[in-house]
């Protein structure tokens, strides 16, 4: 399942984050960015997080997901439009082919709560890298 590749990522660029910031003993939320073109199904992926999390220091952590619509602007005419689902990659107003992807591909991790005696909140603005 590539939400679970994608919730073990996160875990651990957490983790990674959580170990450099240096006593943190817990983690209590992660928000990501998802883009409607990422081809992750955020309710899979919150339910492979939760699974995940267990026996890490993210064990009953809250996963937000944040939706990030997909836009293209037109290399022709410089129109933007909201893609949409499936995704509309010609120009609605010159039907050009040549566009370029503005949004809708991240998957990143915008913040992270999390308890120790300095700072309760680590932004964290990372790809996810599934290569981990």
């Amino acid at each position: 399942m590539h939400e679970m590749s994608v919730a073990l990522a996160v875990i651990d660029q957490v983790e990674t984050a959580a170990a450099e910031a240096g006593d943190v003993t817990a983690v209590r939320s992660v928000r990501l960015l998802v883009g409607e073109l990422a081809g992750v199904v955020p309710d899979s992926l919150a339910f492979c997080f939760e699974l995940a999390c267990a026996g890490t220091l993210l064990e009953g952590a809250e996963l937000f997901t944040e939706a990030v619509p997909g836009r293209a602007r037109c290399a022709s005419c410089s129109h933007e439009w909201a893609v949409g689902m499936p995704p509309r990659l010609t120009c609605p107003e010159c039907e050009a082919a040549g566009t370029d992807l503005l949004a809708g591909r991240e998957l990143q991790i915008a913040a992270v709560q999390w308890e120790t005696g300095g700072p309760a909140h680590a932004p964290v603005r990372e790809p996810i890298s599934e290569e981990s």
